[in-house]
């Protein structure tokens, strides 16, 4: 017997992703286990290890395995940019990011994009300084979205930052506000660089 076509967002991370064409029922009732393989992979600095089913979004494994819960479910279609997380540097979506396709990366949530001293990422920190947020639900996304940007342009226009943010949703529409905090953000970088240099 299949199960009913839908997303039981509240089960365990192991089956709340599967729809009618892949998760099968036991006699008894209960879901058909599914052999995994062991994946491995870098959250946040930490080496971690999978052995679940490999087709398993690697936004359910941050959520309700390793228990990174500021990565957020939007859509599960790749569509809002809610989960954006880093897979080596880069801003990906994972909701529609496989665990095997995971495997052997660096994995960074917003979670992890604080100094080891605890200081704010200056993102966060402008984020804070314009007020940035309204119900905050897809504000996660978009810091990881902005550093991600922030890195390949240190000193984007309008233009850019819309393109670049064109993939990250807010409801609320406070994109003025996010765009001046990535402006205040590459300010705040470029004096940090600056000092930098200057102390060495």
């Amino acid at each position: 017997m299949l199960a009913p076509k839908h997303f039981q967002i509240s089960r365990p991370a192991n089956r709340i992703w599967k729809s009618e064409d892949r998760l099968a029922f036991e006699p008894d009732g209960r879901p058909e286990e599914v052999e995994g393989e062991l994946i491995r992979l870098k959250v946040n600095g930490q080496e971690r290890t999978f052995d679940g089913d490999p087709e398993m979004p690697l936004l359910w494994y941050l959520r309700d395995v390793a228990g990174l819960t500021g990565t957020k479910f939007g859509c599960g279609k790749g569509l809002c940019g809610s989960c954006t997380v880093h897979k080596n540097g880069e801003a990906i979506r994972s909701c529609e990011t496989t665990m095997q396709a995971a495997a052997s990366t660096e994995i960074i949530t917003i979670e992890g994009i604080s100094a080891s001293n605890g200081a704010l990422h200056p993102v966060q920190k402008a984020w804070m300084e314009i007020r940035v947020p309204q119900c905050g639900y897809c504000q996660t996304g978009q810091i990881m979205q902005a550093i991600a940007m922030l890195k390949t342009n240190k000193a984007p226009s309008d233009q850019d930052i819309d393109v670049a943010m064109s993939g990250n949703l807010c409801r609320c529409g406070t994109y003025m506000r996010i765009r001046a905090a990535i402006h205040e953000a590459a300010k705040n970088l470029s004096a940090a660089n600056q000092s930098e240099k200057e102390r060495a």
